[in-house]
């Protein structure tokens, strides 16, 4: 399944690409296609084509994670996406 998923977080966009870049490895059990858009400081959009949604509702609620969204005060927003036409 085609994902969006947009987050917002009061750290630098450098500083939430590295926390995305160091669970990439584990994500990526789930995880065929993978892009990180810088939006703003604040702000990004991943596109991701997830294999298994369980994997990642799974990694996304571990202790380690929602820690961390709460010290960078980061909130995402996950949209499904198929394709028109």
């Amino acid at each position: 399944m085609n994902l969006c998923i947009v987050s917002k977080f009061e750290c630098t966009f450098d500083d939430f690409a590295a926390m995305v870049e160091k669970s990439r490895g584990e994500a990526e059990a789930f995880m065929t296609e993978f892009e990180l858009i810088k939006v703003n400081d604040h702000k990004s959009v991943m596109l991701i084509n997830c294999t298994d949604m369980e994997a990642l509702q799974a990694f996304m609620t571990t202790p380690e994670m929602q820690q961390w969204d709460q010290d960078n005060g980061c909130v995402d927003t996950v949209y499904a996406m198929e394709q028109v036409g």
